[in-house]
Parts: structure tokens; sequence; C-alpha cells
């Protein structure tokens, strides 16, 4: 009885349609720009927290207790299956897992030697850099041009005036960074939610513990510095990692990239409200260039995927060019 019915059905309105579909997309685009942004806002936070723990427990220490907690909780809370995946799947959890440590190492060694802010403008140099070699669109090149002019400017200038070794760990943090953009894109398709992240997480926490255990030894298990690193944990590796990870399933690479330098103007904005750190004329300069390159980068991408929705398709779903629907 439902074919007849069927027939009878009005089609919808051609119009209506297209007039939905942009719309539609800008949503679903501007979905993970938020995940990133309130990522942000988690990490740089946490980070503050880290750097009143340091005296607890070291550097190390404190790369540690992040990792070892946030993977604890991360497995309670994920259950991930262990079974039923191939050689490159385990590879790309390796990977992203060593990505995860080697930045917090290298990024918590910098920020125990020159100040916060330029320790995260640094490291945002990483992403930018992947930014500009992923991208194929001069529109895309503009704004990490623009995001990087912001970053070099929130500098002030007074990188020379830095510990040398504080900014090459800075440096090489960012390099680390921008290889876990590239695995924790990977982790995302091939595994399920967050399972890949808790598992690489778990793996990454294994890689820092004899570092951990070697600065810190026996402060490690002060309950009050397990509290701390705790919250740490939650704001610096559990929520921003997880957004970060649904964000990409969903957002390009380079676009990503550009987003990430948000995160000194953020740390910035972070530094004023809670450490009481003033933010000059120039400051706020500069956080304005960055985050105009982000809005500029997240409107050239829904402008791009409103253009995609835009292609007339065919009754099997393919394109009118021959391919097939994504």
């Amino acid at each position: 009885m439902d074919g007849p019915l069927k027939e009878a059905a009005p089609a919808a309105p051609p119009a209506v349609v297209g007039a939905e579909a942009p719309r539609s997309v800008a949503r679903r685009r501007l979905g993970p720009v938020a995940l990133v942004v309130a990522g942000g806002l988690s990490v740089q936070f946490g980070s503050a927290v880290a750097v009143l723990l340091m005296p607890r427990a070291g550097a190390l220490g404190v790369v540690t207790l992040r990792l070892v907690l946030a993977a604890a909780v991360l497995l309670i809370a994920c259950r991930p299956r262990v079974r039923g995946y191939g050689r490159a799947d385990w590879g790309t959890v390796v990977a992203f897992g060593t990505a995860m440590a080697g930045m917090n190492i290298l990024f918590y060694q910098a920020a125990d030697r020159i100040p916060l802010g330029a320790a995260v403008t640094l490291e945002v140099l990483g992403p930018l850099i992947l930014s500009v070699a992923a991208s194929r669109r001069l529109m895309n090149l503009l704004w990490a041009g623009l995001a990087l002019g912001g970053v070099v400017l929130l500098g002030g200038g007074g990188f020379d005036r830095l510990d040398p070794l504080g900014a090459a760990f800075a440096l090489a943090a960012g390099a680390m960074w921008a290889t876990y953009i590239v695995f924790s894109a990977r982790t995302g398709r091939r595994f399920p939610q967050a399972d890949g992240l808790a598992l690489a997480m778990a793996f990454g926490a294994v890689l820092s513990l004899p570092f951990g255990i070697t600065e810190a030894g026996g402060k490690l298990l002060v309950p009050s510095t397990i509290g701390l690193g705790l919250v740490v944990a939650l704001m610096s590796s559990v929520l921003p990692y997880t957004l970060e990870l649904l964000a990409l399933r969903r957002l390009p690479a380079p676009t990503f990239a550009i987003l990430m330098s948000l995160e000194p103007a953020i740390a910035a904005t972070a530094g004023f409200l809670v450490l009481d750190q003033a933010l000059s004329g120039t400051d706020a300069l500069a956080i304005a260039l960055v985050i105009a390159a982000s809005m500029g980068a997240v409107r050239t991408q829904s402008r791009r995927a409103r253009r995609e929705s835009r292609v007339p398709t065919g009754a099997d779903g393919a394109s009118r060019d021959g391919a097939g629907a994504a």
C-alpha cells in the first residue's frame, strides 16, 4: 500500500532544498570550530595550573601526572576495544601517543625556562608552518601569514632575550604539535569515538613514566599533588584532546592548524584573568590579528563548503561530473 502513497506524495520544492543546504553545511562547519576554541580555553587555563604545580613535582613530574591520570580517566570512560585492529591502526596509535608525550615533555621543559606566553607563542609556529605546507589555496596562505604576524607581535620582539635552551624546547614542541595534529586526525578516522585517543594517551603515559619518576620520585604520590595533577589532566589533556579529535574528523588540517594560532591569544587572556598579567596595546593588537586570521580561515572554509554543496547531483547521488558522493 505504501507504493501508491509514495507516488502521490509531493516532491520537496527544489528552491527550498537549495536554500537550506548551505545554512546546514555552515552549521556543521561552525560546530568543529567551537570544539577547537573550547579545547584551547581548557588547555591554556590548565597550563596555568600546571605552572603552579611545577615547584612540587618538577616539569617532567607534571607531564607524567598529566598523562597518567588522563590515560586512567579515558580508559575508564571509553573502555576501548583492543582486538580487531591491524598493524597500520596500531602504528597510528603509537605515533599519536609518541607525539603527545613528546609535545608535553618538550613544552613543560620550555615553560620551566621561559615565560608561558612566550613558550606558547613559539610552540604555535609548528601548526602555522603545517598550515602553510599543507594548504594549496592562496587565501589560506594569507590567513596563515596574518596569524604568524600576530604571533610574532605577541612575542613583543623579545625572543632574543629568552633562554636559548627554553626557546629550543618550545620550537621542538611546536614540531611535535604539528605531528600531533596529523596523527590525531588519522586516529579519529581509524578508531570509533575516543577509543584511539585513550589508547594513545596510555602509550604516551608509559613513555613519560621513567622521566617523571627520575625527576620527582615519591613526590608524585603526595595526595595534594595528585589532586592538582588530576585538574591539569582533565583541563589540559582529557577535555581538549577529545574535543580536538572530534573536530579533526570534520575540519581540514590546514584550517585546524590556523585555528591553533588562537592559543597564544588565549594564553595571554588567561594570564590577564588568572595571573593578573596586564595586556599592553601591542598585545591587544596582536590578539586581534590572530583572531582575524582564524575567523578568515573559518569563513574561507565555509564558503568552499557552500560552493561544494551547490554541485548538482543525479538521482544516484553522484555529481554530474561523474564523481561519487562524499
